[in-house]
Formats: structure tokens, sequence, C-alpha cells
């Protein structure tokens, strides 16, 4: 091998290491920026997910408040004459951290209606857009929700909304099933002979996405769950700790 050759494959061997290590450097910090978002997100979103892991649940007393479907698709829980103070539940069947508030939080707020002590107002509602996982997040919800509107009240109403949430499908995958639906409903205790033809028809999905839209504009809601004591948000380590929900109800009944 000439020398003009030896120096050329010097060049390209020089040239072949830089293009390798900066490859290297590139998928170093890609890895970095991946990491620190993962961190991030853990940081902002999984606040819910470290209150609730640090609470203690009540246990659900023997008996329910009177529960009532509005016109509009909200669900109010309370005993008669009790009007304040008013907790708001924001919540959507397909939600992660909805599902660890009703574990965590749920029994206290189903207590403090039975016990005379709140007037429970339930919003479920739909905040994923057709966009995510190409509409299956979102179709999952709406399925869900369509169906318990198919609902007129009573311990039905409160028996199905507890199985949707114990039976939440990954945000991934098509879940809450037409067939299922109408199961857990008879399995609730829903007698109507037009439930059926209701949750297969999703009659009400219209009038829930409506509702939805016009729930989250009027209330400026950035996300769910969301627990309004007398109209005023609560915060996440509130809301996600039983006993410290419980209070903030008392002392607002003050």
């Amino acid at each position: 091998m000439g020398k003009a050759a030896r120096e050329q494959s010097a060049r390209d061997r020089i040239k072949a290491q830089r293009e390798e290590q900066l490859r290297r450097e590139k998928r170093k910090r890609v890895a970095t920026i991946a990491t620190v978002a993962v961190v991030a997100i853990a940081a902002v979103g999984g606040g819910w997910w470290f209150a609730a892991q640090s609470s203690k649940s009540e246990q659900v007393g023997a008996s329910l408040a009177p529960i009532t479907v509005a016109g509009d698709g909200s669900v109010v829980m309370a005993r008669p004459g009790v009007e304040k103070p008013v907790l708001d539940v924001f919540e959507d069947f397909q939600c992660p951290a909805c599902r660890a508030l009703e574990e965590t939080s749920g029994p206290t707020i189903k207590n403090l209606a039975a016990e005379g002590k709140a007037k429970v107002v339930y919003h479920p509602i739909t905040i994923f857009q057709e966009q995510t996982n190409k509409g299956i997040t979102r179709a999952n919800s709406l399925r869900a929700a369509s169906a318990i509107r198919c609902i007129p009240g009573g311990a039905p109403w409160m028996a199905f909304h507890d199985k949707l949430f114990k039976e939440q499908p990954s945000e991934l995958v098509e879940g809450f099933k037409i067939p299922d639906l109408i199961a857990w409903g008879k399995d609730a205790g829903v007698t109507d002979p037009g439930f059926e033809s209701c949750v297969t028809s999703q009659e009400k999905a219209p009038a829930h996405l409506e509702y939805s839209t016009k729930v989250m504009e009027s209330q400026k809601l950035t996300g769910t769950p969301t627990l309004k004591l007398n109209g005023t948000e609560l915060d996440t380590n509130v809301a996600f700790k039983p006993a410290d929900l419980r209070q903030a109800v008392l002392d607002a009944a003050k």
C-alpha cells in the first residue's frame, strides 16, 4: 500500500471513529432527556398517587344516602333536606387517577352523604380527546358514561358506578364493551326493561358529550378527578386523604 493510500485509510478510520463517538453522544443525550421528562411527568402527574398511598380509606357504611339523577346527567347523593356543604365530584370512568380517588376517598364521600354531612354531586364526564390513542380511550369513556346514564338512580346507579371503576381497562385497549356493560347493569340490580337497548344504542352519548364540554368550560377544569367544596377546588393532598377530606367538609359546614 502506497503512502497516499495509507494516509487515506487513516483518515477514513479517524472519520469512522468520530462518527461513532457522535452517535454515542447523541444516544446519551436522548436517554438523558427522556429520563428528565419521565421524572418531570412523575413529579407533576404522580402527586395523586403518592397522596393515595399515604392514606387510609374508610369502610362504606351500611346504607347510602338517596341517589337522584338530574336531567343534565349530574347525580345528587344526599339526605333529604341537606343542601350544604356541597361536594362536587368531577370524574371520568376511564381516568386512572379517578379510579385511585374512588378506591381511596370514595368510601368517605359516600359516608359523608349518608351521615347528612354533605350534599354530594357526581359529574361523570369524558375528558379524553378523539386523537388520544387513536380514539380508543375516548370511546371507552364514552361507552361507560353513556351506559350509566341509562340508570335512573338509586342504589343500582352507585353499584354500577363502582363496578365501572373496578373494571376500568387500560387506556390503550378497547374496554367497557357493550355486552359487559349490560351484564354489569343486571348484576348491579338494574331492572328497567329499556336498559339493554339504551346501552346498546348508546343513545345517551350525544347528551353526555354536550354535558362534558359544558362542565369542563364552565368549571374551568384542567383534568380529573377534581373535587370542589362549595365551589372551591380542593388540593390533591386533601382529596386523596380521607381524614383530611372529611375534616375539610366538616369545617365547611361550620
